[in-house]
């Protein structure tokens, strides 16, 4: 691989993604269902980006450094969107124990 195709494996600001992506569709501000999409979104490229990375690693095709790389950008993407599902799910549960 070429150090211009390295840079897509760089540790991209998900906030900024979606700030890009309601700039471009016209949005004043995103909803929260956006920015888990977002969230969702961007962690799928992770991970894809990460397997196809660690295939050509094993082909040789990629350097050790770079499938560390990938894979562990793969990892802390796949970690946050963890913990944000963990927080959604302990935040409907305090809801669900409400009186009403």
């Amino acid at each position: 691989m070429t150090i211009s195709s390295l840079a897509s494996f760089a540790i991209s600001d998900p906030t900024a993604a979606l700030e890009k992506k309601t700039a471009s569709a016209g949005a004043a501000a995103a909803d929260f269902s956006s920015v888990l999409a977002a969230l969702g979104q961007q962690t799928a490229v992770d991970v894809k980006t990460g397997e196809s990375v660690a295939a050509a690693g094993l082909q040789g095709r990629a350097s050790t450094q770079e499938v560390v790389q990938a894979v562990s950008k793969a990892e802390l993407s796949l970690q946050a969107a963890l913990a944000v599902r963990d927080k959604a799910v302990s935040a409907y549960q305090e809801l669900t124990r409400m009186t009403i």
